[in-house]
């Protein structure tokens, strides 16, 4: 079977576009709420919560993106026998890993309060609020979970958008609805559990209907299996790491610095999170293309994709940082007031916190869609290790200082050097120095139109709303003009620019096919 992967990529960008606006404006809704009518200890242990179970779930060990990438290949070939050994496969291994997550979980249980500084809400109790949160990550395995594997191997990620934009309405309604009716943050937890069992069974029962030849049926021959639970192994190390950049620094502030500190850090890397995520719709609904491009089409085709695709995350990731870091402590202050703003250091260090975290996202994007977990199974590790170590050891002398900076460093020296040099080894077989370069010279524009937007955003009046419209466009413009003055006459531009026109006229024909057919009927 020949994925189309223009046309999925496409619709993939625009259902996802549509869940990232939803996922950033209700939860935004919902902090406010919360810290308002419950105050902001309970944010923080909602983060903490949150980070605590995103390390249990290296029980998963990277199974899904070894499952998918499986997939990859018997789809392209129709050979509907693997694929149906491969989702039962999956659903073993899902059964077993959801238990092994509880056990570990209970075992965990004792040592929860041990993670927190400082007070905990009177009317709390730590050990229930975590059990509730323990099921809800369990039932996220047990139900179904593995027949998600088929839409995202045949590049559906539209289907799931549209899943879990409809479930997420259901858990924001009732959430809001508990906390103004009842203040109970135990039923508001109850509602994300309840909210997970229907996104897992509506996801089931689409995956059903659009694929129903695929069942959880047969056995793969050993070799198969084989291959597979090494790829699942060499994707521990990449688990183990994420989970370590992205729990240990919540960790750390609640352990050492308390759910105050821990809730400010997180508005701040919310904010930033949420513009990530308009970059991850891009880098999600290409893998799959991408994984059929590399088995499918030649060095030098996917090579030159890979340029294209890394001048146009520089040009978007560009232009956020420039905002980000315009628009970051006035929005704050509007949001939160004076009292929960962090220093403006910190701003410049989350700023070049997301353009790293995007341009290595790209990265990784090709590594997973070349499954080259092998090679690359130890940098995820080290790098984590260097940023763990380097919180631990400064956290107590700079504060929040010293958890983005242990971030950046480990990126800068140890992540992205070693994953480039991954890259250009296995799947491009050639130099990566000219590349570099071109990366290096990416970055330089980006701090210099940062730095001119920063200057001339400070002559605007602070008028709160008004004044927050005014820098964005501002931002806006000015990186844009400096990025076109710099690069305009470049192969890469008017290859994005050829990119952009494609989605666009794909847009319109399937708007017009849409007009035909109704006129037809």
């Amino acid at each position: 079977m020949k994925i189309e992967r223009t046309k999925n990529a496409t619709r993939n960008i625009t259902f996802e576009f549509m869940l990232r606006i939803y996922r950033i404006a209700v939860p935004f809704v919902m902090r406010t709420v919360m810290i308002y009518i419950l105050g902001v200890e309970y944010l923080g242990l909602n983060y903490l919560f949150t980070s605590i179970l995103e390390v249990l779930n290296l029980a998963e060990l990277g199974i899904g993106s070894a499952m998918i990438y499986s997939m990859y290949k018997p789809i392209a070939e129709d050979d509907e026998v693997t694929i149906c050994g491969l989702m039962k496969l999956y659903k073993i291994y899902y059964r077993v890993i959801g238990g092994v997550v509880f056990i570990v979980g209970l075992i965990l249980l004792p040592f929860i309060p041990k993670l927190i500084t400082g007070e905990i809400p009177q009317d709390i109790n730590i050990y229930i609020l975590y059990l509730l949160n323990l099921s809800g990550t369990v039932l996220s395995y047990w139900l179904f979970a593995y027949k998600n594997s088929i839409l995202l191997a045949h590049q559906r990620v539209d289907m799931i958008s549209k899943v879990t934009i409809a479930t997420d309405t259901f858990k924001y309604i009732m959430q809001l609805g508990v906390l103004f009716l009842f203040g109970n943050y135990y039923y508001f937890v109850m509602m994300i559990l309840i909210s997970q069992i229907l996104t897992n069974v509506a996801t089931a029962i689409v995956s059903d209907r659009m694929y129903p030849k695929y069942k959880a049926v047969g056995k793969l021959p050993k070799h198969v299996v084989k291959s597979i639970n090494r790829r699942i192994r060499d994707l521990f190390t990449a688990k183990l790491g994420g989970t370590i950049v992205n729990s240990a620094d919540t960790i750390v502030i609640s352990a050492f610095l308390g759910l105050t500190s821990l809730a400010i850090y997180q508005n701040y890397y919310f904010i930033m999170k949420s513009v990530i995520w308009f970059m991850m719709i891009i880098f999600n609904a290409c893998t799959a293309g991408i994984g059929n491009s590399i088995v499918t089409e030649s060095k030098e085709k996917n090579y030159n994709d890979f340029v294209k695709f890394t001048f146009f995350t520089f040009w978007i990731s560009g232009i956020f940082a420039c905002c980000l870091l315009c628009l970051y402590q006035p929005f704050m202050r509007l949001w939160m007031g004076d009292n929960l703003l962090l220093p403006l250091g910190c701003v410049v260090l989350f700023c070049v916190y997301f353009y790293l975290f995007t341009t290595n996202s790209l990265f990784c994007t090709y590594k997973d869609a070349a499954g080259i977990w092998h090679e690359d199974r130890f940098r995820p590790l080290v790098g984590a290790m260097v940023n763990l170590f380097i919180n631990l050891i400064l956290v107590k002398k700079m504060g929040i200082y010293a958890i983005l900076l242990s971030t950046v460093l480990s990126y800068i020296f140890v992540a992205m050097p070693w994953l480039i040099h991954n890259l250009f080894g296995v799947i491009f077989k050639r130099s990566f120095f000219k590349y570099v370069i071109n990366l290096l010279k990416y970055t330089i524009v980006i701090v210099i139109a940062s730095i001119v937007s920063y200057l001339l955003c400070l002559l605007i009046p602070d008028t709160k709303i008004i004044s927050l419209f005014l820098k964005a466009a501002v931002s806006f413009l000015i990186s844009n003009i400096i990025f076109w003055l710099i690069f305009h006459r470049r192969k890469e531009f008017d290859e994005m620019l050829n990119l952009l026109e494609n989605i666009s006229k794909h847009k319109m024909d399937k708007l017009f096919e849409k007009f035909r057919y109704k006129g037809d009927v």
